[in-house]
């Protein structure tokens, strides 16, 4: 009896989930702006083909897929595959209403979900109200409301309507720092981004209150404290009191802790390698025994072990840190295992709206067909971050279509790229002011442009700089500059105006050691009346020269930014192609750093410039330091 059961139950089952019927027709209803044709594209339906009830439910994913129906329901009944629709409305009209900025309106409909000609989405409104209350709070408006209203043309049509109220934006009053610091705040001041609202800082954005800032500034003084030996460094809170004038003062908390030094670095090398080829790295070991701990440090340890790998042509290779606390000092221990055999079949890259994916794919260390590792995915990752065009780039993996292949996608997120700043000054010889306009992603292409100005009570100096960073993706950086410069000093007896331009490459030629060519045209124009010297009445006239410029720097510094560790020595030549009046410019500059206590870098620097006439010929006004 109880087999008998068993037979029937699996026969019922098998009967039920084996259910099909062959599609003859299809009859579609409620469709006014979408296609028949249309919707059997997008539900994949094919005429003669054999449904089931998991193909018909595949079939009701596919249409809702759309975001076209804000109802679908399908039966198969005598052949004939019935399905009723309604679809979500239009959105005819798109309108921000308070906000007078053509540019915050043109950020708030690229941001939201809901999108002019597009489907009427309501559930997306909660979603798109948080998105622009966060846009405007990023800019310095915390308290801002935003309204909708739908105006209900017919059954197919609406408008939207967004209603912004910004309010006034919060500034930062004032900054302070509690706790066992141990770093002097003018320092942490250095450190941080945010700044205290005064009346001169009337063009930086970093004086407003945001979040988003907040967290930077959190970030930041977590790892200053970490390269300086602060290990577990505890920037515990932060919080913001709202002042009667309805600024903000912030208010950080931090626990420095313990400063740890570096007692043992070891590497642990995978059977299947050689650990022979890993035994240069004792050398550099050496030298960071007893100092004090900085991810910096291990991190230039880890390019050395890439260099390895690399050199060596060592193929599905990872590695991977541990760090071992004992009482006040760390163990460093390097991993160097044996990845999974596997190639990369497919790169998918979102998120780019403005900037061309192929900036993003120049800064990969994988292609298609490349064997995979984590560590060239990480190093890929963090390259793109330090384009600095995107303010989230994430990654992902998944199986490809065989078990030895993965399939990667790279999300990123866009963020304002231009900076403007602007300066002016008073002192006894008159007054200056100077005015910087940077772009970081022109035209989505990656490029770099700068245009600087710069006016005393004597001069004008102008300059116009656009670089590629990465020119056709050999890695090198490409440089075309325009520039200007008028010294008018009648009480001296003389004007001077030089016009100039110019085209250069920079590239690092070997590891640390950086190389820079440069070619320039300038067009020399002095003037002088019956007050000058005679050595300058000799110079007066039109001056055209072509010179050739190259130079080296070895970078040997932890970082580029507030080194505390390392030096840094470059030399620079120019030499003259073609000039009415030749010289050579010779220039040498060094600097050394090296941390004394947590308060006190030491710093020392060495600068010298020479410029000699040819042909004993006299420097000109215009070249002369």
């Amino acid at each position: 009896m109880r087999n008998f059961i068993i037979i029937f139950l699996f026969f019922i089952f098998t009967t039920i989930s084996s259910y099909s019927e062959i599609v003859k027709s299809v009859k579609i209803n409620g469709n006014k702006r979408v296609s028949a044709e249309t919707i059997n594209i997008y539900g994949e339906i094919k005429i003669n083909s054999e449904y089931s009830e998991k193909d018909i439910n595949k079939i009701l994913n596919n249409l809702y897929s759309t975001n076209f129906f804000e109802d679908v329901k399908i039966n198969l009944k005598n052949g004939v595959l019935n399905i009723n629709l309604v679809e979500y409305p239009i959105i005819n009209n798109l309108l921000i209403l308070g906000e007078e900025s053509l540019k915050y309106k043109d950020q708030i409909k690229k941001t939201i979900k809901s999108k002019l000609k597009d489907s009427f989405i309501k559930n997306n409104l909660s979603g798109d109200v948080d998105m622009i209350t966060k846009m405007y709070a990023a800019a310095g408006y915390n308290f801002t409301t935003v309204v909708t209203k739908i105006n209900k043309i017919d059954e197919s049509n609406i408008n939207l309507i967004f209603e912004v109220d910004k309010g006034e934006k919060t500034k930062i009053s004032k900054i302070t720092f509690t706790g066992d610091k141990k770093i002097r705040e003018k320092r942490l001041r250095d450190i941080i981004v945010s700044q205290e609202d005064k009346f001169w800082k009337v063009i930086s954005r970093n004086t407003n209150y945001s979040q988003q800032l907040i967290n930077l500034d959190m970030r930041l003084l977590d790892k200053y404290y970490k390269s300086l030996g602060y290990y577990d460094a505890n920037i515990s809170s932060n919080s913001a009191e709202i002042t009667k004038s309805g600024n903000v003062e912030l208010i950080y908390s931090i626990d420095a802790g313990t400063r740890y030094i570096i007692k043992k670095i070891t590497t642990d090398v995978d059977p299947v390698f050689n650990k022979d080829l890993f035994y240069p790295l004792n050398k550099e070991y050496k030298k960071l025994l007893g100092s004090y701990y900085s991810p910096f440090k291990i991190k230039k340890l880890l390019e050395e072990i890439d260099d390895l790998i690399e050199n060596n042509n060592l193929q599905f290779v990872e590695h991977n840190v541990q760090e071992i606390i004992e009482n006040d000092s760390i163990i460093i221990k390097f991993n160097i295992i044996e990845g999974e055999k596997v190639l990369v079949e497919r790169i998918n890259v979102l998120g780019n709206s403005i900037t061309n994916e192929n900036v993003i794919r120049s800064e990969l260390l994988l292609d298609e067909g490349d064997p995979f590792t984590n560590l060239a995915l990480d190093k890929s990752v963090s390259k793109i971050k330090s384009r600095n065009i995107f303010s989230s780039v994430k990654s992902s993996v998944s199986d490809g279509s065989s078990d030895n292949l993965k399939k990667i996608e790279i999300s990123v997120v866009e963020q304002p790229t231009g900076e403007i700043s602007a300066g002016a000054g008073v002192g006894t010889n008159g007054g200056s002011f100077a005015f910087d306009i940077k772009e970081n992603n022109w035209l989505g292409e990656g490029k770099n442009i700068r245009f600087n100005l710069a006016v005393d009570q004597e001069s004008l100096s102008g300059i116009i700089d656009v670089t590629d960073p990465n020119y056709d993706f050999l890695g090198n950086s490409l440089t075309y500059s325009i520039f200007s410069n008028t010294n008018n000093k009648p009480d001296q007896g003389y004007e001077n105006n030089l016009v100039g331009t110019s085209i250069g490459t920079s590239f690092e030629q070997y590891k640390n050691l950086f190389a820079s060519v440069d070619i320039s045209t300038t067009f020399d124009d002095l003037k002088t009346d019956s007050t000058a010297t005679d050595s300058l009445k000799k110079q007066a006239g039109e001056f055209l020269e072509v010179a050739g410029e190259y130079g080296f720097s070895y970078d040997k510094r932890n970082r580029s930014f507030m080194p505390t560790d390392g030096s840094i020595v470059s030399f620079q030549q120019a030499l003259p192609l073609y000039a009415d009046k030749p010289s050579i410019t010779n220039q040498f500059s060094a600097s050394a750093y090296k941390t004394i206590t947590e308060n006190v870098i030491g710093a020392s620097k060495f600068y010298l410039t020479s410029v000699s006439g040819l042909n004993d010929e006299d420097v000109r006004i215009s070249k002369r330091r």
